[in-house]
């Protein structure tokens, strides 16, 4: 196997920039050295062809960054690997002597890949683990680019899994690599909704995809709460836990203001009824008295 290192010093010539209707043939040093990181235009390499990468519009982008962002939320919360994006590539050994070194648009390796993604590398010296590209529709070289050729190079050198993600949703698709080496379709465990195989727990429903639903309305969705927001939704569910602790404490202290005018309305009703009695016994003497005085002006008469 020819090593990156090898490749990348040996010197050649800058050529000219290819256009895009006349690829350019140049050999893999010239590639690793003049055009792996051009500064014009990103390239990537097929057997000996440059071939440039399009331009994305604003809808590809938008559906990119959707998907960047929901990916980087599941390996912040699962650090289970770490993401390859746009300008980097990885050289993909094909057989019979044949070599291409693609750039995914967006690439998962594991951290129990056979080989390390170290922080400072500019490229990958393994095999992704998950590749990702956004469709390029400009001409039919391009749609085939990415539905057959790259899938055929992806599945021959061992790319676990293969997503398509084209914002018309014409060749949009999901593959899996099976026992055989061969890509098949993924089968939805239910309708509408993509779960990796590669990437435990993580899972999008299409329709999200297409839409680029807010996340902040995602988060009771039981199929991203593991991973979705775990800040935003450990901050709201803090914040409903201070919520239910006032609500708690407003409770206590209805409750025990309830309790004081229970007591207060009971204090009045007895000393109303105390009051009643004392108004019933001042009667009572007063009835007393006034016998009395009756009894005692009839003997006064009777004499």
């Amino acid at each position: 196997m020819t090593s990156l290192e090898s490749v990348k010093n040996h010197s050649s010539p800058r050529r000219v920039p290819p256009s895009a209707k006349e690829p350019l043939r140049v050999g893999e040093a010239e590639y690793w050295k003049t055009y792996y990181e051009h500064p014009d235009c990103s390239y990537e390499w097929n057997n000996g062809l440059l071939e440039e990468k399009p331009m994305p519009d604003f809808l590809s982008i938008s559906l990119y960054e959707w998907f960047f962002h929901l990916l980087k939320e599941y390996l912040t919360v699962f650090p289970i690997g770490r993401m390859m994006v746009l300008e980097m590539g990885f050289r993909l050994e094909l057989g019979d002597n044949e070599v291409s070194i693609r750039k995914p648009d967006l690439a998962v390796i594991l951290h129990s890949n056979p080989v390390e993604a170290k922080p400072l590398d500019r490229s990958f010296r393994g095999v992704c683990d998950l590749c990702i590209e956004f469709l390029s529709d400009s001409t039919p070289a391009e749609v085939e680019r990415d539905t057959v050729q790259k899938k055929t190079e992806y599945a021959k050198t061992g790319v676990a899994e293969y997503y398509i993600l084209d914002r018309l949703r014409n060749h949009t698709a999901f593959y899996f690599l099976n026992q055989q080496g061969v890509y098949e379709r993924m089968k939805h465990q239910e309708p509408g909704v993509i779960h990796s195989r590669v990437l435990d727990r993580f899972a999008f429903r299409l329709e999200d995809l297409e839409k680029q639903v807010a996340f902040e309305t995602l988060i009771e969705d039981p199929l991203y709460q593991p991973f979705l927001l775990k800040s935003f939704q450990q901050e709201r569910q803090q914040k409903e836990k201070e919520r239910q602790q006032k609500e708690k404490e407003r409770q206590q202290k209805e409750k025990e203001r309830q309790l004081k005018e229970n007591a207060l309305a009971r204090e009045k009703i007895a000393l109303a009824r105390e009051e009643k009695e004392r108004q019933e016994k001042e009667d009572a003497l007063a009835e007393v008295k006034r016998l009395r005085a009756l009894l005692q002006e009839k003997d006064s008469d009777s004499r």
